[in-house]
């Protein structure tokens, strides 16, 4: 597509149709040109909320990504800057997440994880030969063209993308996600092209098994790890992984960035360009089953900060989610890999709002919960200015929910909450429960026949906004019921809440309740 002319405004080319994403200070939304009919994905910007620093990013972002055109990247059309907005037009990809597919399938093999990795090193290939590094390569930027089978891979989001020289290495900043950070950067030595070949590693090692080589709930001991390269294959898993799946994951996996292979070298290894010869061609279900584990807890990155934040009730001190180490680096007060950070030694004022990037290019799957945007300070989240009518309706869906639970009505409860649902909650003893069916059983076992009546009063509920359709509400949940032989009972919870607005109407996404009081034993032995 040609360039258009300095004086092309954004309404003159294209049809805006229904939005797709949000985030801090931008938008996405479908759509069409006018003159062909096509389909795209445009990015708004707000431009007036943004830094000078901030404006930068944005404008390399533009430039790198108008260099990149590869079957295997989400591609910039357009990018058209008028007074108070920059408009980005890029490919409408609508096929989601890979990792979320990949869990919808009915036979998944090696070989399959093999073209799935060709692909994405075909992309960071091109993006290597253009003097591009990626920066942030993990299972949230891997996308499908499409929902048909088949559907190309495509590489998303070049909000931390750099330019480079060749094979230059230079400390260009504290940037990624910290599960797939490269040791150079952690120990904040020179670095270039190497950084997005570890990360395939880390994505080839989780297409594998399902779950990723470095892991720990603490990020420091996370990053020891990664820093020695402590990884292994144990048993019985990779058992059945060929020698050769292994073999490239050392190779990309390898601590010293000039001993990594690199993309081109990668693209011919036996596993990649061999694969009908090489690569098992096993069903993995195990992998299928772990992978679906992995992609609950990446879906609850956002979800578990703003938990964090509402409990802690941060928005009366103003105290910045994003805590400096001793090292110079921005990690955000929690121990999630998935969350993105950036530290590009720019000394002004980092925790300011900078250029959202949780959804840059796509039309991503509905279902995934996008609320924290980078570098968003606490005081920002909750200062804003939704006003109160919005958390009033918060709290009113979050007193319908518990009046749903109290009357044992499973048929509303379902209505106000997402099919997919998660939980931490006392039955589920510590584990992270998703769906319906675990909350099911105690609707039809237990609601409703232990008591006599039940009634539900929220006390002293703490809402958060996060932009126009996602919200945290905190509280302590009062109960009071009668039991069968008439006498009265009271016990009280803490929950925490996450809603997510979806075709103008809140659903319950997420919730976090104590174990003091279960609300479901309305038994008098559970209450002495």
């Amino acid at each position: 597509m040609a360039a258009p002319a300095a004086c092309t405004r954004f309404s003159d080319n294209y049809d805006l149709k229904e939005e797709l994403g949000k985030g801090a200070f931008s938008v996405v939304r479908r759509c069409v040109q006018k003159s062909t009919g096509l389909e795209f994905a445009a990015k708004i910007i707000n431009t007036k909320k943004l830094s000078a620093r901030d404006f930068q990013k944005l404008e390399r972002e533009a430039r790198i990504c108008r260099k990149l055109q590869h079957p295997n990247i989400v591609r910039l059309h357009d990018s058209i800057q008028e007074e108070n907005f920059h408009y980005l037009v890029f490919d409408l990809v609508t096929g989601g997440e890979l990792f979320e597919d990949i869990v919808a399938r009915e036979f998944y093999s090696e070989a399959d994880a093999s073209h799935c990795i060709q692909q994405i090193l075909e992309s960071v290939n091109h993006c290597h030969t253009n003097g591009v590094v990626h920066r942030d390569l993990k299972p949230e930027n891997l996308l499908l063209a499409s929902k048909a089978k088949g559907a190309a891979v495509k590489l998303a989001d070049f909000g931390l993308a750099i330019e480079v020289q060749g094979e230059q290495h230079a400390w260009f900043g504290f940037a990624g996600t910290p599960g797939y950070l490269s040791p150079e950067v952690l120990k904040k030595e020179p670095y270039g092209k190497p950084v997005d070949i570890w990360a395939c590693g880390v994505i080839l090692y989780i297409l594998l098994v399902g779950y990723p080589p470095f892991w720990d709930e603490d990020q420091h001991r996370l990053y020891a790890q990664i820093k020695a390269g402590a990884y292994d294959y144990p048993s019985p898993e990779w058992d059945t992984v060929t020698p050769e799946a292994k073999n490239l994951i050392n190779q990309m996996l390898t601590v010293n960035p000039s001993k990594r292979i690199t993309a081109s070298e990668a693209l011919k290894h036996p596993w990649i360009c061999q694969r009908e010869r090489v690569a098992s061609i096993v069903h993995r279900q195990e992998t299928v089953d772990c992978l679906k584990k992995f992609n609950a807890r990446r879906k609850l990155k956002g979800a578990i900060l703003t938990t964090m934040l509402a409990t802690r009730n941060f928005s009366k001190s103003g105290r910045s989610i994003i805590t400096k180490k001793g090292d110079g680096s921005q990690v955000k007060e929690s121990t999630d890999s998935s969350t993105t950070l950036e530290d590009d030694d720019i000394k002004e004022d980092k925790i300011k709002g900078g250029v959202d990037r949780s959804s840059t290019v796509i039309a991503k799957d509905p279902e995934e919960l996008r609320i924290v945007c980078p570098n968003k300070t606490i005081s920002q989240i909750s200062t804003n200015s939704y006003g109160s009518a919005r958390k009033q309706e918060v709290i009113k869906m979050t007193e319908q929910l518990l009046e749903a639970i109290n009357v044992g009505d499973y048929e509303a409860y379902t209505k106000i909450c997402d099919p997919h649902l998660t939980a931490f909650e006392p039955e589920a003893l510590g584990n992270l429960v998703e769906g319906m069916d675990f909350h099911k059983f105690y609707f039809d076992n237990v609601v409703g026949k232990n008591c006599k009546a039940v009634n539900t009063t929220i006390l002293n509920p703490t809402v958060h906004l996060l932009g126009d359709d996602a919200a945290c509400i905190a509280h302590v949940r009062l109960t009071q019921y009668m039991d069968k032989q008439g006498a009265a009972h009271s016990s009280q919870c803490e929950e925490t809440r996450i809603w997510h607005k979806r075709d103008n109407k809140w659903q319950n996404v997420h919730f976090h309740r104590s174990s003091n009081s279960p609300p479901f034993t309305f038994a008098p032995s559970a209450h002495k």
